[in-house]
């Protein structure tokens, strides 16, 4: 086992996070969850779950957030995350992720956080404005670095998050020494995941097919997603390059260029038989994930022991890198 782990070590790291903020859906699945499979095998990966994240939108309702956990657990085996390969864990459960957020706090200025675009932005859209809501990126940052984390899987859209860990990470080495890795982005290309109404796929709005939706409840929702406005009717000429059920086509069916855009072009392929072809395919390609869902709520003790163990080894890792802090800022008082 000793050998397992040594050689477990030696791979690149990488962390990944997501809010238990309710079900996940296909956005999930195609912009992180699917990734996330492929690079358990090769780098030693740690997938937490944020929990601390979900205060700063909602710090009241904390009653929800256990099977919330609970649920986004299930998502994450169900889409093939191996406990084996990776630690799936709930950040608040490692407590280092905290000491090392204060540590950060001091090295990085108001002023700079709240020139961050997303801080102006979800300020202004969602009525965030406290302390913790300013500081989440200094958390964010600090969930990075607790880990030595050689990179973060991220899309292009949020490169800038692991920049402020890179620099957070260099200030901190400027001054106690070179302590802790600066991370790197890993830049994965997603696909475009468009939800009912053609915005981007999110719960908020109501706009997204979830895992835990059933065969026929994605036939419902799929039934009401916006087309191209322009094609009302069969025989009316389509415009696939904007239509956002083609944009789900292009994930969910192999051939989407040469058996959907052309009939949909010519008006040959009306909007009704389009859904319906979506729906049996993007049903097919979830029916692994909902039977393997259906088995793993079945037994609840299983998913908390995967929460513990993954907390246990991401404990080890955090407990190295916290020593070494400690260490060059001279403040291992009982060990120097």
């Amino acid at each position: 086992m000793a050998e397992i782990n040594l050689q477990k070590f030696q791979k690149p790291t990488i962390l990944s996070g997501m809010q238990p903020t309710g079900d996940l859906h296909i956005g999930n699945l195609e912009g992180a969850l699917r990734n996330w499979v492929k690079l358990q095998d090769q780098y030693n990966m740690y997938c937490c779950i944020v929990d601390w994240h979900s205060l700063t939108a909602d710090y009241e309702n904390t009653a929800i957030l256990k099977d919330r956990i609970f649920q986004m657990a299930i998502d994450f085996l169900s889409a093939g995350l191996d406990p084996e390969k990776c630690a799936i864990f709930i950040q608040s459960s490692v407590k280092e992720h905290a000491e090392l957020h204060l540590i950060f706090s001091m090295l990085i200025t108001v002023p700079t956080l709240t020139r961050l675009p997303t801080y102006a932005e979800k300020k202004e859209d969602k009525g965030l404005d406290s302390y913790g809501f300013l500081g989440y990126p200094v958390l964010q940052a600090a969930d990075i670095c607790i880990y030595d984390a050689d990179k973060v899987p991220v899309g292009r859209d949020q490169e800038k998050h692991v920049w402020l860990a890179n620099d957070l990470a260099k200030r901190f080495n400027a001054i106690y020494g070179p302590t802790i890795k600066e991370p790197e982005v890993l830049i994965s290309e997603f696909p475009v995941v468009p939800g009912l109404d053609g915005r981007k796929m999110s719960k908020s709005l109501d706009n997204h097919i979830a895992l835990i939706h059933t065969e026929a409840e994605t036939a419902a929702r799929l039934k009401r997603m916006f087309t191209d406005p322009q094609k009302l009717r069969k025989g009316d000429p389509g415009r696939p390059e904007i239509c956002p059920v083609f944009s789900l086509h292009k994930i969910y069916t192999a051939d989407a260029d040469t058996s959907i855009a052309p009939p949909c072009r010519s008006g040959e392929l009306g909007c009704v038989d389009c859904k319906k072809k979506l729906t049996e395919n993007l049903n097919r390609t979830l029916a692994p994930i909902r039977a393997k869902r259906a088995e793993l709520e079945k037994n609840e003790d299983f998913i908390w022991d995967v929460l513990k163990s993954g907390s246990v080894r991401a404990h080890e890792r955090v407990s190295m890198v916290m020593n070494k802090v400690r260490r060059a800022m001279k403040m291992d008082y009982f060990n120097s």
